[in-house]
């Protein structure tokens, strides 16, 4: 493996150079929010920082994304890195000072720590460009808190020639300064469904004149569950989770029908199968037993996200090299990324990089949700030295 002389104290240099830099941008991303396939001004920014460290960019990648390059100076393969800049529909009440001004929205997902944290991998790998094997593509994606924008960036081309790519994520449960990772499925499947149970309306002092499709939902929710308990092993994972209900106006009149949103998550595309095979199967079985139709549509989202083990071997020994001993256990989480759609084309790993504050116990998508800012440096430094690391193998 070509080594770069002394790279470990290269990209300490460089991240010192930059790190007040990348938390300011990382305040002003945070004070100006923005959802999915609407993150212009996000983008603005980002491009303007490309600029700023001579990294050639691409605009409107995935309509909003921004796709930076850098060549380097050696023959090698190509690596993504991938990070996102969409906000969530969520009201702050951090009371920060760089708070969200735009109101219902809110960075509650660290996908401002991300993107600030992506321009720290540019600014770092820019300094090295010389003596750098291969190239670096850095995605900034939008829209992936609604699953869509790794699906439109790479209908743009943001693939084309890329042989692995290093995802990540801030995650406040392990503290600022660790890190975790995990083998195979990292991030479950992540589908949804819609089912309309279709009654007769009447009068709700006369049940028997019409066919109430409420009881029958009620029902279903219940049957719903054996998705978990009787279908799938006793050592596999899955949820299924009605998330909304709608049916009926007043108190007194039985509605024609009875619509049921909700999700199934799963680890493997052995459950996931099963699982949309047995919903289908329940759904039908409603008409015999209630006299009530019931519609099924399943909604695919993404696959699980897997972790290659080549990459994740290799990015684990670098970031250990670079960083020393920082990892902590870590375990599959049935949360969703649309990554998986990229590390389902190329072999892939997603760093876990910890954002938890002393003291504080902060969750994601929470109105309250603050970051130790301390992590975009760490997560810089690590991805920049596992991708250095990777090209060079």
């Amino acid at each position: 493996m070509a080594q770069i002389n002394d790279v470990g104290g290269a990209i300490d240099a460089a991240v010192r150079l930059e790190e007040a830099r990348l938390i300011e941008v990382r305040r002003d991303i945070h004070a100006h929010p923005e959802l999915a396939f609407q993150e212009t001004r996000t983008a603005g920014v980002v491009a303007g920082e490309l600029a700023r460290l001579g990294v050639p960019f691409r605009s409107g990648v995935g309509r909003t994304g921004v796709v930076g390059t850098i060549e380097g100076g050696r023959p090698g393969p190509t690596i993504v890195i991938r990070g996102d800049m969409d906000a969530l529909p969520i009201g702050e009440r951090t009371g920060l000072a760089f708070a969200s001004r735009n109101a219902g929205l809110m960075h509650a997902c660290g996908h401002d720590v991300h993107t600030a944290t992506l321009l720290g991998v540019a600014a770092i790998l820019k300094s090295l460009q010389p003596e750098l094997s291969g190239r670096v593509r850095l995605l900034f994606q939008p829209a992936e808190e609604v699953l869509g924008g790794a699906a439109a960036m790479i209908e743009d081309g943001a693939l084309d020639g890329v042989d692995l790519a290093l995802g990540y994520h801030n995650h406040p449960e392990i503290p600022v300064g660790k890190f975790g990772f995990v083998r195979g499925a990292n991030y479950a499947a992540c589908d949804r469904f819609r089912l309309v149970v279709h009654g007769v309306s009447g009068h709700a002092a006369y049940p028997h004149a019409a066919v109430d499709p409420i009881v029958a939902a009620a029902s279903l929710v219940g049957s719903l569950q054996t998705l978990v308990s009787r279908e799938t092993g006793p050592l596999e994972a899955c949820v299924v989770t009605v998330g909304a209900i709608h049916a009926g106006t007043v108190h007194n009149i039985i509605p024609d029908s009875c619509e049921l949103l909700g999700t199934i998550r799963s680890l493997t595309l052995t459950v996931r199968l099963r699982a949309e095979a047995a919903l289908r199967r329940i759904c039908a079985g409603l008409e015999a037993t209630y006299r009530t139709p019931c519609e099924c549509d399943w909604i695919p989202g993404v696959p699980p996200t897997l972790n290659a083990e080549e990459v994740l071997d290799g990015s684990v020994a670098a970031i250990r090299r670079q960083l020393g001993e920082v990892f902590v256990p870590a375990e599959s989480s049935m949360g969703a990324e649309d990554f998986a759609l990229i590390a389902a084309r190329v072999p892939s790993f997603v760093l876990r990089i910890g954002s938890g504050a002393p003291g504080r116990t902060d969750y994601l998508h929470n109105s309250d949700y603050q970051p130790d800012e301390g992590c975009i440096a760490l997560g810089a430094s690590a991805l920049a030295r596992a991708a250095v690391d990777l090209l060079a193998a």
